[in-house]
């Protein structure tokens, strides 16, 4: 199997686009648990009443108790069994089509999924994450595979959205191509074209798991909100893995467009836990191999219906872990859905997240999402999360007249994400610091304070923003937002030589966060501000 990968330009979603919008409901679902494991029949039930799944699209299956299954096991007890499941219930389809004869080869019958009455597959948790390699098999089609590339290790998730072609002789030694790479069109990402969006309510725990569709409805319901973070690594183009970092600066962009505060890092290293990561929306970042910075912190500020996704050849090397690795920790922490590795997968075949979030601002579910931004099945990728979950469903302007009918606190998001997509659009600061201005609850709002200061400093205007930012402090901020509240004030409040509320400032960060990482470098600005007050008082 001979596997090109080609950098395709991202910035495509900026062009005028009218994908036809699939439905995506509980009834296109199926939702397979562990007939071995009580916990993860109690995470199907509860997925199936949250989503309205049909009860006869409900599967249990004898499984392994591990993470791991063997490849025996998998095609025995739960690939194979699934399609018969799938077709006695009347939700699936086989039959014959013909590939017409061109000048090299003669016609070919190949058979398919040719009606499908689901789009999607919810493994629940219990169910094994990853399939085992054993020896090399007899497959013609690995004598011409990249020697990296001869392997037969997987998720169980991107080994089950093949089935579709299970009566197809698939190769099962290295990554088979995904079709729909890339795809702009949901419809298209149908099990009658070859492929079955698999994701998985899963996590170190049933209780993590089970929440996941609940944190993904409200956020549907309320919106996503928060602000965007992205830890790129700065590498220059002739670096190897330069594609990944682009990905990541891509997706920024996408964000940044689609309306979030952003805020990215080309640092070589990753973000330190000092680093104040206040109402995360959507997180991506590398290169790590277990979850730190601020993501190892007691607390991390997610909002519901948050994306976390950090790149690492083994992200998702378990998911029962609250410390090991990212995936498992990140849902820990809060994080509603999120994409991993099993096994090394190599940079080209692990999702490429700038077309992950162009997706989803094109209204696709995250398992449309999710598939459609990964260039392999078959391979090593797991999707984790409600799969139905669409976080851009409702367009800004009509969820903002919801919230305003709701009276929703949450209404301070979405004026500061008006802002922020005029902003993206080119409309001038002043305009838009003025509209601010102009809206009573802005008073109210830490955030909305906090926005205002940051115009006003983009306008030249310092004492302005240091104004916003101090009266930001009074209305309740959550403690990261506290902690970046301060920082930025301490170095707009030096730079405007005003020492002594420097100095308060920086003393108060301490008093609200004694624990604060960044501790050491606070008590040296400390250090060197009473002593250039204590030389202003010399005579």
């Amino acid at each position: 199997m001979k596997i090109t990968f080609v950098f395709k330009t991202i910035f495509v979603w900026l062009a005028i686009l009218s994908p036809l919008l699939a439905h995506a409901g509980g009834d296109e679902v199926v939702v397979i648990y562990n007939s071995r494991m009580p916990e993860s029949k109690a995470v199907a039930e509860h997925y199936a009443a949250a989503r309205q799944v049909p009860a006869n699209q409900i599967f249990g299956f004898a499984l392994s108790l591990d993470e791991v299954m063997t490849r025996a096991d998998f095609t025995d007890f739960l690939q194979k069994p699934l399609a018969e499941k799938l077709v006695a219930a009347g939700l699936w389809k086989f039959g014959d089509t013909v590939v017409p004869a061109t000048n090299n080869f003669p016609p070919l019958t190949e058979t398919h999924v040719v009606a499908s009455k689901i789009r999607y597959a919810v493994l629940c948790y219990g169910v094994p994450l990853k399939i085992a390699p054993v020896a090399p098999l007899d497959e013609p089609e690995a004598k011409t595979t990249n020697t990296a590339f001869r392997r037969n290790e997987a998720s169980v998730d991107s080994e089950l959205a093949w089935l579709p072609e299970l009566k197809m002789k698939i190769p099962l030694t290295g990554p088979l191509p995904n079709p729909f790479y890339g795809c702009t069109n949901r419809a298209q990402l149908n099990c009658t074209n070859g492929i079955l969006l698999v994701a998985r309510l899963d996590g170190p725990t049933a209780e993590i798991a089970t929440h996941l569709v609940d944190k993904a409805m409200a956020a549907e319901t309320n919106g996503l909100w928060g602000r965007a973070y992205f830890d790129a690594r700065g590498l220059s183009p002739t670096n190897t893995y330069f594609p990944g970092d682009q990905w990541l600066l891509a997706g920024a962009e996408i964000s940044r467009r689609l309306g979030f505060e952003v805020e990215t890092d080309t640092n070589a290293d990753t973000w330190p836990a000092a680093f104040p990561m206040s109402h995360i929306a959507i997180y991506a970042g590398w290169y790590t191999g277990n979850a730190d910075g601020p993501f190892a912190l007691p607390k991390v500020e997610f909002m519901p219906g948050a994306f976390a996704y950090h790149l690492h050849s083994y992200s998702a090397d378990t998911l029962r872990s609250t410390t090991r690795n990212w995936c498992g920790p990140l849902l820990a922490e809060g994080a509603t859905c999120t994409m991993g590795c099993v096994y090394e997968p190599y940079l080209q075949f692990t999702p490429n997240i700038a077309l992950f979030l162009q997706a989803l601002g094109q209204k696709f579910t995250f398992g449309e999402a999710a598939w459609a931004a990964q260039n392999a099945l078959s391979w090593q990728n797991t999707v984790i999360g409600d799969p139905l979950y669409q976080p851009f469903k409702t367009a800004p302007p009509e969820l903002h007249a919801q919230l305003a009918r709701r009276q929703s606190p949450l209404i301070e998001w979405s004026f500061d994400r008006l802002v922020c997509l005029d902003l993206a659009r080119g409309l001038r600061a002043p305009l838009l610091t003025k509209f601010l201005e102009a809206q009573p609850i802005t008073a109210q709002s830490a955030v909305l304070t906090e926005k205002l200061g940051d115009l006003y400093a983009a306008l030249g205007k310092p004492s302005s923003a240091i104004r916003a930012w101090q009266a930001a402090l009074k209305l309740n901020p959550s403690p990261q937002q506290r902690l970046r509240l301060r920082l930025m004030l301490g170095e707009k409040l030096i730079t405007q030589n005003r020492v002594a509320e420097a100095l308060e400032n920086y003393r108060a960060l301490i008093a609200e966060a004694p624990d604060y990482p960044g501790r050491n470098a606070i008590d040296e600005k400390l250090k060197a501000l009473e002593n250039k007050i204590a030389g202003a008082r010399k005579p």
